[in-house]
């Protein structure tokens, strides 16, 4: 495989620079990477999650909207669905979830 075909499906795995992924850290870290995009001249910003983490963005997303943008962020649009994870034996459905912000002026 040749850098330049290697360096190209690096940059189409990659996710949009206004997406924030919601895993295993603390809720204060996504809230963080939140209000760094936010205020990187971003006016949107989406919060993925799926599995068990849905709770923690649902969490990251509140704080930033009461505790640090108060008014000013505002839920432009929340996505529901279902992926399907595993090999053919042992696949399952995990729940996930896109919450999409806007900051106002």
């Amino acid at each position: 495989m040749s850098e330049n075909s290697a360096a190209q499906s690096q940059q189409a795995n990659r996710a949009p620079s206004n997406n924030v992924f919601v895993g295993l850290k603390p809720v204060m870290s996504y809230v963080t990477a939140i209000i760094m995009h936010l205020n990187s001249n971003n006016r949107e910003v989406i919060v993925k999650a799926r599995g068990n983490a849905i709770s923690k963005a649902v969490d990251a997303v509140e704080v930033a909207r009461r505790r640090f943008f108060e008014g000013k962020l505002v839920v432009k649009e929340i996505s529901i669905g279902t992926e399907v994870l595993g090999q053919e034996n042992e696949r399952r459905n995990v729940s996930t979830m896109e919450i999409k912000l806007e900051k106002k002026d």
